[in-house]
């Protein structure tokens, strides 16, 4: 392989490194605003006299979305790693 090869091939993988990354920031930018759009809505529908104001967020139920989300960004970090062979216990 010839030092423009490599050079090539270097640049290929930094640009598809940098859409993976723009792609992640538009999906999270994403489901952060529907989250944020269903938990609003979700406190207008609800009993508060104040239609629109959420509630206090207990402790435990942020402890709750907290793990749930440090555990689905674990899953996606395992999406990137070559997968083992179950049966020989190689890559």
């Amino acid at each position: 392989m010839s030092s423009s090869d490599s050079g090539s091939t270097r640049d290929s993988l930094q640009e598809r490194k940098a859409r993976i990354i723009l792609a992640g920031a538009a999906l999270g930018a994403a489901l952060g605003l529907l989250s944020s759009y269903l938990y609003t809505r979700a406190a207008e529908e609800s009993d508060n006299p104040e239609a629109g104001a959420p509630g206090s967020v207990s402790t435990g139920q942020a402890l709750a979305v907290l793990l749930a989300i440090l555990g689905l960004v674990r899953q996606i970090a395992e999406l990137g790693k070559p997968k083992k062979d179950e049966k020989s216990g190689k890559k």
